[in-house]
């Protein structure tokens, strides 16, 4: 879970940037769009395969 407290003269502006920031370092909105549908395993198994190396002999 991830909590912002505010810093003595920090504005919400400045809050709301480093709850961003932080929510990106954790990789949620990269979890949130994935799972915001619902992904077939063969797809889930392509997608994941695309990412690895090919082998050259």
């Amino acid at each position: 879970m991830i909590k912002v407290k505010a810093r003595a003269g920090e504005s919400v502006q400045q809050m709301v940037k480093r709850f961003k920031k932080m929510c990106e370092k954790e990789g949620l909105i990269r979890d949130m769009k994935r799972h915001s549908y619902y992904e077939k395993p063969s797809e889930k198994n392509r997608r994941r395969n695309k990412r690895k190396p090919t082998r050259a002999l």
